[in-house]
């Protein structure tokens, strides 16, 4: 019983940082009404702490509700998925000995295809316009995926997860 809040607890602190990461720092983008911000960063983490699950879960709904609080409800399903996908990848490369090894590594591959991700359902709602979301996603997902490892290693030294 005691497991399982404390496993409550860090879903929930990880999806409500996900969410205050995503909209303190949201820098809207030009011609696709969507934004870039820091929320990939806590997708990472919640991959690191609990696994493809638990990133799927913190990367799903924590970025889908800071879509709907910030107003962006036409990217919320999209973010969902998305999202949740980026974080179960993440945790999944981190399962395997490239990601133990090289955890930006997996980290980056989970942010390209978070950008490769939003990149396929704006062809249709911006047609050729979409193409100019693909660098700031890029670049979201790999600061998302650097801040997250040089964070994590910082606090598994301090034993902040044990």
């Amino acid at each position: 019983m005691k497991d399982n809040l404390k496993l409550l607890i860090r879903y929930s602190v990880l999806m409500a940082l996900t969410v205050v990461m995503t909209m303190v720092i949201h820098i809207p983008t030009i011609g696709t009404n969507g934004y870039l911000n820091l929320g990939d960063m806590v997708v990472f983490l919640a991959a690191f702490v609990l696994g493809k699950k638990g990133g799927f879960i913190v990367g799903g709904l924590g970025s889908a509700l800071a879509d709907l609080l910030l107003g962006y409800s036409h990217y919320a399903p999209i973010t969902l998925i998305v999202k949740g996908l980026e974080g179960y990848i993440a945790g999944s490369l981190l399962e395997r000995e490239i990601g133990k090894r090289k955890p930006i590594i997996a980290t980056s591959v989970a942010g390209i295809f978070m950008a490769f991700g939003y990149f396929v359902p704006e062809i249709f709602l911006y047609g050729k316009g979409a193409i100019a979301t693909l660098p700031g996603n890029i670049m979201q997902g790999l600061l998302g995926a650097i801040t997250s490892v040089v964070l994590y290693t910082a606090l598994k030294r301090t034993n902040a997860f044990n």
